[in-house]
């Protein structure tokens, strides 16, 4: 079926008005849940063939988070679906007022390759459980993963609901032509900025997941060996393609060698020492980006790894020391298995220089200090973030995952997921047994007038 065709199909499904009830939203996750469980050898050895995920690491970092989120939308859909009562002013006497979220309409999600699976199926559980109709637009660059998806799709859904556009620019700019109610996309800052002109020209709403350089300080209070560990597991996971990944380490001076020394340990540790013949171990999503990522390393700033197998589209966990701001590592987002180590002496004069720079979608700080916590909670702006850990706040249906300016706009998860694909209406219901004359033209009486100034305070 064409995208016209199915577009025009959406918007006449949706005005039927089945998608309202809460019954039927919840019999669409639960078809969703059950046949993940079905395929999920299936969507496992898609991202084994993508981007060498190991069955773990595919399970933990997206099919248990999808199952995750779509177990928390049974659970709360449909007090989250209900009015919420909020007080009314009195001047206002006798009225009720609530709120009331109901679905957008026609939803177009477009999704990334890093993390086809949970980056696809997570806003479309949150789309499901608002009650929207929706179309899935995968990157073709995870070919494996999105044929499963599709074949999940298809076999549980009338795409008249929910359909599956494969294809590349082409079949993206046709969609963006279209006047969606609303849009999520996931992908870079490039991208998404023409994404967001798109939209402008439908005044569509829209959500931005995007990404940047996001910094993982480590002060001189920190646990090293703590750090090291939890630092190698959130940069290296996925081979550093994750739009959350520690993307560069600022240390205190006094710390670096040290702290070197355990991160050098702890890849040994968790990737053994070669990770050409570790079938855990990912690979890079194809040719370009793992010539993009050669390019960024300085091999004589590498202490560690630094190699590259281009058969096997792989690179060494790699550590640089002694980079600079100005260095070409530290231009763009690395989105690779490259962690550049920077030196600070002075954490209130850094807190400062990183104010100036685009606002990142995460941030780290591994520190004891009570004073540079507090200060990295309320001085600096970015989406999201750990303080003692990496990557783990997005795995959580408590939180909401987004980033903020440069990094994007708007989160979902859980709640958020939920009123991210939902218009919130607010709606006063004013009774008719009593009719105050105070608001009324022609203003005249004193006393009304004096009343309104009481009640309007």
């Amino acid at each position: 079926m064409t995208i016209d065709k199915i577009y025009v199909l959406q918007k006449q499904y949706f005005l039927q008005d089945e998608t309202f009830d809460i019954s039927f939203r919840k019999n669409a996750l639960k078809k969703l849940y059950d046949a993940i469980e079905k395929y999920e050898n299936a969507i496992v050895e898609g991202l084994y063939k993508d981007l060498g995920k190991s069955r773990e690491e595919s399970y933990m970092s997206e099919i248990g988070i999808v199952k995750m989120e779509i177990s928390h939308m049974l659970k709360h859909v449909e007090k989250y679906a209900r009015k919420q009562y909020v007080s009314t002013p009195f001047a206002q006497f006798p009225a009720t007022s609530y709120t009331q979220a109901v679905p957008y309409g026609n939803v177009l999600v477009m999704s990334p390759w890093n993390y086809p699976f949970l980056l696809t199926i997570d806003p479309l559980v949150c789309s499901i459980a608002a009650g929207n109709t929706t179309i899935l637009k995968p990157s073709p660059d995870s070919p494996h993963t999105n044929q499963i998806m599709k074949k999940i799709i298809t076999e549980i859904f009338d795409e008249k609901y929910v359909a599956f556009i494969e294809g590349g620019i082409e079949e993206a700019n046709l969609l963006l032509s279209k006047k969606f109610d609303f849009v999520f996309f996931t992908g870079s800052i490039l991208t998404g900025r023409q994404v967001m002109k798109r939209c402008a020209e439908h005044l569509c709403p829209l959500v931005l997941e995007l990404g940047g350089k996001s910094p993982c300080i480590v002060d001189e209070t920190a646990d090293l060996a703590l750090s090291a560990k939890r630092i190698v597991f959130g940069k290296y996971l996925n081979c550093g393609q994750t739009c959350v990944a520690p993307d560069y380490v600022l240390i205190h001076r006094s710390q670096k060698d040290t702290f070197i020394e355990k991160v050098k340990e702890e890849i040994l540790k968790q990737y053994g020492n070669d990770v050409f013949h570790n079938t855990k171990y990912g690979k890079i999503v194809n040719e370009k980006h793992y010539e993009r990522l050669m390019h960024l390393i300085d091999q004589k700033k590498v202490v560690y790894g630094g190699k590259g197998n281009i058969g096997k589209l792989q690179i060494e966990p790699t550590i640089m020391d002694g980079v600079t701001w100005s260095d070409r590592i530290m231009q763009e987002e690395i989105f690779g298995p490259v962690l550049p180590i920077l030196i600070y002496d002075d954490f209130n004069a850094i807190i400062q220089q990183l104010k100036t720079m685009p606002h990142p979608l995460a941030l780290y700080l591994f520190s004891k200090d009570h004073c540079h916590i507090k200060m990295i909670e309320k001085q600096l702006i970015y989406g999201g973030g750990c303080i003692n850990d990496t990557i783990i706040h997005l795995a959580s249906t408590s939180l909401g995952f987004g980033g903020v300016g440069d990094s994007g706009m708007g989160s979902y998860h859980g709640k958020k997921g939920f009123d991210a694909f939902s218009h919130t209406k607010s709606i006063v219901n004013k009774k008719c047994w009593l009719d105050l004359p105070m608001r009324y033209a022609s203003y005249q009486n004193k006393i009304y007038n004096w009343l309104i100034r009481f009640f309007l305070k």
